[in-house]
């Protein structure tokens, strides 16, 4: 028979010679959620043998792994932003990059911001954090895909936000009401170029969403369609903050200028590159 600690250990090797990253965290996350226990409950058992009924729990979790399916798709929900989300392969999964977006938004923005607009919603991460991070908040979440808002509204459920936070399936702008402005839009478009993610690792490449992440025109197609036309859907004052491209700065700059914004700047991310774009109307 097998304890815990054995089968961690035999799925850490495996899983390090699928090439997977953090083969050791990602081995004791599925094994734990496998068997119902937290991460400190699983090292508190790390002797206790395992029932041939506990492994055959395990071992379909393993083999999704070892195919490069994302931990988080296998798992089925993610931490992020101080909520907890579903995801599963209907949206991307939320990044840790994203997070600093979020934490960019709610220092720099106005706090009496009440009126949101987050484009490309996916799970709903941004709207959602925004929605429990400023109760007075109403967001509109947009997304083109109907996948991409069912997901979103089941996490809205959840998080008991559904009441503040209302969604619209649209291009961008393309469906939202002519004549509603906002005190906030916020995105995190594809960016993306095709080569850059058929360069990617298996998670992303095979099993996320492709028409969330490519974009056309170097990766800024999408972003630039946002930048010109978001000035119809700010307030005066009203803040856009988009997640970008590091090396699409000059080009988005340029372009919020031209669009008439009166001012427009770059912010890094954790790794001192620039990641995202703040422009005021």
């Amino acid at each position: 028979m097998l304890s815990v600690l054995d089968i961690i250990k035999k799925t850490t090797d495996f899983f390090a010679a699928k090439g997977i990253e953090s083969p050791r965290h990602d081995a004791e996350l599925l094994i734990g959620h496998s068997l119902g226990l937290k991460r400190m409950q699983l090292y508190l058992q790390f002797e206790r043998l395992l029932t041939e009924g506990e492994l055959g729990k395990i071992r379909p979790f393993v083999k999704r792994r070892a195919s490069r399916e994302p931990l988080q798709y296998i798992i089925g929900e993610v931490e992020w932003g101080g909520i907890k989300l579903k995801v599963d392969r209907r949206a991307l999964i939320p990044r840790h990059e994203t997070e600093r977006l979020l934490e960019i938004v709610l220092e720099a923005s106005q706090p009496d911001a009440k009126n949101i607009l987050d484009l490309g919603t996916g799970t709903g991460a941004l709207a959602l954090a925004l929605a429990k991070a400023r109760p007075d908040a109403l967001v509109t979440a947009v997304d083109a895909s109907d996948d991409a808002l069912a997901l979103a509204r089941e996490n809205a459920a959840a998080l008991g936000v559904d009441g503040r936070v209302s969604f619209i399936k649209s291009d961008w702008f393309g469906a939202v009401p002519s004549g509603e402005v906002f005190d906030l839009v916020v995105s995190n478009p594809p960016y993306l170029t095709e080569a850059e993610v058929n360069e990617a690792e298996p998670e992303v490449r095979q099993y996320e969403p492709r028409p969330a992440l490519i974009a056309a025109n170097e990766g800024c197609a999408d972003l630039l369609k946002i930048i010109t036309g978001a000035s119809a859907f700010l307030k005066p004052g009203g803040m856009l903050a988009l997640e970008t491209g590091i090396a699409q700065h000059a080009t988005l700059l340029a372009a919020c200028a031209s669009a008439g914004f009166a001012r427009s700047e770059s912010r890094k991310d954790l790794t001192g590159r620039n990641r995202f774009v703040l422009a005021w109307r």
